[in-house]
């Protein structure tokens, strides 16, 4: 018995070092160019395809999602530590109002959209929130992050400079 659990560790800790900091598994669409998008709010525009040749984090969030804002201070942190990196968060809100009001009650500077539609989301398969999908410089998804994560995580700050 002792063997046998022994073995179980084993591959459960294999396996948390093998998915590494993405926490939601390598996607299915891993490996694959990010699909491209264009997205606008009336006051903000996000098209994936600008942000070409910088590692993109591609954040889908709800400002009334308890993950989404237990994550947010981490992320804008990560924004300030590393310029290099565009974060492209895109909410769906479909209130303007709590949209606004997350981002000066949070301090949201990274670029930021509202797509009440969903429909970067239907695009990227997401159903929850946070997701997060990594693309690197030229435009394939590397990772995909579920949940809060600490984005200041020496293993996802070496995962990201590794892109």
């Amino acid at each position: 018995m002792r063997f046998t659990g022994l073995i179980a560790l084993g591959s459960l800790v294999a396996l948390t070092l093998t998915c590494g900091c993405d926490r939601g598994g390598i996607p299915a669409n891993a490996d694959r160019l990010a699909p491209d998008f264009t997205v606008s709010d009336g006051e903000n525009t996000i098209h994936l395809a600008n942000y070409r040749g910088k590692v993109v984090l591609l954040n889908l969030w709800w400002s009334r999602c308890p993950p989404c804002i237990q994550e947010t201070p981490a992320l804008e942190q990560l924004h300030h530590d590393r310029p290099d990196i565009a974060i492209l968060a895109v909410s769906i809100d479909t209130d303007p109002g709590s949209y606004r009001r997350f981002l000066t009650r949070y301090h949201v500077d990274v670029d930021t959209v509202r797509d009440p539609d969903q429909t970067v989301a239907k695009l990227y398969g997401t159903d929850g929130w946070p997701e997060t999908y990594i693309i690197d410089r030229k435009g394939y998804i590397r990772r995909k992050v579920v949940g809060d994560p600490d984005w200041s995580n020496p293993e996802i700050r070496s995962f990201l400079k590794s892109l």
